[in-house]
């Protein structure tokens, strides 16, 4: 069963028990602006409330995974104004601060710790180009096959923030790797990814839909209510060790850098860094 949640999200059943979500935006090599997100997230909630789906795999079109956030994308009230919020957050449209973080708190920081929090399995299927927003969007998921050709980048630092606003780095490289990957927004092979933990497979980018479709199928054949349960279970001994207060902090920090780069420059981001 195939279906398109929107113009730049698809949404197809490709195994049994299984929902494949794919990025469907090519000629901006899957750039993410509000609109996307939020079609992103309306389809991680309807896998996610199939109860004839186990396992949820997110692909996506094109030569590169995703180039990270839109940074076309300018008026910001207006794009919030024409969604419904999933979260508690509010005053998109304030001055100042506090509209702009609101805002990276419902569909930045918001939305990734959503989906890393979905009750069911999910498989991120990436190649080519995965740029810092993009982190965000294959972070959050259970599992992580990648292409041999996969570039891992947080270039934010020379943006003059902190690292993107789902800080996720030290748990996925550890804390030496995380630190010279942010300092020098140098590449991350999909080689030394593996190497670090940091995803589960590698392999030729013409086998990466069926290898990770195949072990998709074989994670839906289990019990769900188990899967379920070892998730949560996995999740909160991450937790445990203080992942949600250093997200909060580095998020409070990214926020602080925004700022004053606001002050400094008149942008959110330091000019001296090239805008593609």
């Amino acid at each position: 069963m195939s279906d398109s949640i929107s113009d730049v999200i698809r949404y197809d059943i490709v195994r049994p028990r299984v929902a494949q979500i794919t990025l469907a935006k090519p000629e901006t090599r899957n750039a993410q602006d509000t609109e996307l997100l939020y079609d992103l997230n309306a389809a991680f909630d309807r896998a996610a409330q199939d109860d004839d789906v186990s396992v949820i795999v997110l692909a996506a079109e094109g030569p590169h995974f995703s180039s990270g956030h839109d940074l076309r994308e300018q008026d910001y009230p207006a794009a919030m104004a024409a969604h419904e919020t999933v979260g508690t957050w509010c005053g998109f449209g304030c001055a100042g601060a506090e509209g702009h973080m609101a805002r990276e708190k419902e569909i930045y920081l918001g939305f990734s710790e959503r989906w890393r929090n979905i009750p069911k399995p999910t498989i991120a299927a990436v190649h080519g180009k995965v740029i810092a927003g993009g982190l965000m969007l294959a972070w959050p998921c259970d599992l992580i096959i990648a292409a041999d050709d996969t570039q891992f980048i947080d270039n934010t630092v020379a943006m003059g923030v902190n690292g993107v606003e789902f800080f996720h780095h030290p748990w996925e490289l550890g804390v030496r790797r995380a630190k010279e990957m942010l300092f020098t927004s140098d590449v991350v092979t999909a080689a030394d990814a593996f190497r670090l933990g940091m995803i589960n497979r590698v392999v030729p980018r013409a086998e990466l839909e069926d290898t990770a479709l195949e072990l998709a199928e074989r994670i839906a054949r289990m019990p769900l209510f188990a899967l379920k349960l070892t998730k949560e279970s996995i999740n909160a001994a991450q937790d445990a060790q203080g992942r949600p207060q250093a997200l909060q902090t580095s998020f409070a920090l990214h926020q602080l850098a925004h700022t004053h780069n606001r002050v400094r420059f008149g942008d959110l981001i330091d000019p001296r860094f090239a805008r593609p």
